[in-house]
């Protein structure tokens, strides 16, 4: 039997290694060699949503691989938005963070993330990686977006301190997101090495103010983003870069807790050098727990052990690096509430339907005065165009928007009775002028394919009945996007519902007026806070 200190500490340095990964699994089982692992001294199991059948086998799951180890991190990407887990098969009952600092009530921020706070305490999880507290920038950024409170730091801090702390008083462990600001991208670090090229003192002012608000506020954790800085670090990602890590989170923010990696098997972090050898480099920068990615398997973690276990041998990596990140995983997993004294399943973790919060959600909505018009002189929706993009590997494939809403509801509503035209990049729109009217077209991020703005120039230059829903982070001039959502969880999908059907049943003031293809302009969030 290995010898234990206070934490759990072995003295075995292959124990300490093993602590510091966070593997994910296939299937809805736990595998026999995970819980061996566990047993043998393995940080934790992140989980992802093809691993989760329902609330209560998640439970039982999580039992298993606390059982096993006791210590052991849960970890889940839960962010009470387009990105969920515990929702994954049905979208999110959440509004989610580009909504939450639309509205910017910071007790309504603290009141959603106890409520998912409590959802996960329920299952038996221990951390979330989340909040998503990057400064979006860039409304072309392809994996952030709606993840984002916002573009201004200090709304994105205020925000961050409030989801922080809410989140927190479960006994759930925070981990804001993605340091040092993965705002400012136009790519995807699943699929690229992004690059932010500005000062250290553009990052002060702009992407670490939210990352003092949360540390602040108390974050257990901080994951890492996989971008470069090139003018930090010309030559290591941030997740790869002591410079990063040690020198300004550690040393300027004064950051006392665990730095989690970023998923390794990203290009932005792997792709160059492999994941055992990003694993090593990580854990040399200052990373404590590394998150390897979902299907992995105990071939990879020995590979990942006998990597690090030769940088060790080697004098590449020190030992009390290793053994400084395990202490600190370990000391993380002590304070988790045991599974033991969980509250028992609730019927379901949904939280109640509240009719003035939606009317909230959807007072946040920018609304133009031309799709108003056009949606309160119809009688019904003809024809809805769905655009369908690919969603990146952090959202996944959870359903979204009305589509989730009405996958749910049991009563019929315009959606249902009108005819649905899937376009995508593969499939193309026909026939515009064929289609019944009024035509809404309803996807995410609309100004960033090329295809769905193909799509909608073809309709606007043959129709006056057309309105587009985007239910992602819209263009600056919002172009192509008369109605924008600023999320697409299911919660969204609801309010999207209303909002169209309380206006198709309003009287227009007004006779109509044939709508123009031109620019609209965009009113304030407040101009639809009649619409219930």
């Amino acid at each position: 039997m290995t010898a234990l200190d206070e934490t759990g500490a072995g003295t075995d340095l292959r124990r300490d290694i093993l602590t510091t990964l966070l593997p994910g699994f296939a299937g809805a089982e736990v595998p026999s060699w995970l819980l061996r692992r566990l047993a043998d001294g393995l940080g934790g199991v992140c989980v992802f949503g093809p691993n989760i059948r329902s609330m209560e086998q998640l439970r039982a799951m999580s039992t298993a691989l606390r059982t096993a180890n006791p210590l052991a991190i849960v970890a889940i990407d839960e962010e009470g938005g387009d990105v969920t887990r515990l929702f994954y098969d049905r979208g999110a009952p959440y509004p989610g963070n580009a909504v939450l600092g639309r509205v910017d009530d910071p007790e309504l921020t603290a009141r959603v993330a106890r409520t998912v706070g409590e959802a996960l305490l329920a299952t038996g999880c221990t951390v979330t990686f989340a909040p998503d507290i990057d400064v979006n920038s860039n409304p072309d950024n392809p994996v952030i977006g709606v993840r984002s409170f916002g573009a201004d730091p200090e709304l994105v801090a205020r925000h961050a301190d409030a989801w922080t702390r809410g989140l927190q008083e479960t006994g759930i462990a925070a981990s804001a997101k993605h340091f040092p600001g993965h705002g400012d991208t136009a790519t995807d670090s699943h699929l690229a090495l992004p690059v932010v090229d500005v000062p250290l003192e553009t990052l002060r002012e702009r992407e670490l103010v939210p990352f003092r608000a949360a540390i602040a506020a108390g974050t257990r954790t901080i994951m890492t983003s996989h971008i470069l800085l090139p003018q930090l670090d010309a030559d290591n990602p941030a997740t790869l870069s002591p410079r990063i890590l040690q020198g300004l989170l550690r040393g300027e923010l004064g950051f006392d807790g665990v730095i989690v990696s970023d998923a390794l098997d990203m290009r932005g972090a792997s792709g160059t050098h492999g994941i055992p050898e990003a694993a090593v480099r990580a854990l040399a920068a200052g990373c404590d727990l590394l998150c390897i990615g979902t299907d992995n398997t105990d071939a990879q973690l020995d590979e990942l052990v006998a990597a690090v276990g030769h940088a060790i041998a080697s004098g590449r990596l020190p030992a009390e690096r290793v053994r400084d990140a395990a202490r600190r995983v370990r000391e993380l997993g002590a304070t988790a509430p045991p599974v033991s004294e969980l509250p028992v399943l609730p019927p379901s973790i949904e939280p109640e339907r509240d009719g003035r919060e939606l009317a909230r959600v959807i007072a946040a909505f920018e609304v133009t005065d031309a799709a108003r018009a056009r949606l309160a002189r119809s009688a019904r929706i003809g024809t809805v165009v769905r655009i369908d993009t690919v969603a990146n590997i952090a959202v996944g494939v959870a359903p979204w928007g009305p589509f989730a809403a009405e996958a749910l509801a049991g009563d019929p509503s315009w959606l249902r009775e009108a005819e649905v035209v899937t376009v995508s990049a593969e499939r193309e729109l026909a026939g515009p002028s064929a289609l019944a009217g009024t035509v809404l077209v309803v996807g995410k991020d609309l100004h960033r394919h090329p295809f769905a703005r193909a799509a909608i120039e073809a309709l606007r230059t043959v129709r006056d009945d057309v309105v587009t829903i985007d239910l992602g982070w819209p263009s600056n001039d919002r172009a192509f996007a008369d109605v924008a959502t600023f999320g697409a969880s299911r919660l969204l999908g609801e309010a999207v519902v209303e909002f169209v059907a309380a206006l198709l049943a309003a009287t227009p003031a007004t006779p109509a007026t044939p709508a123009t293809p031109a620019q609209p302009a965009t009113p304030s969030p407040q101009s639809v806070a009649e619409v219930p």
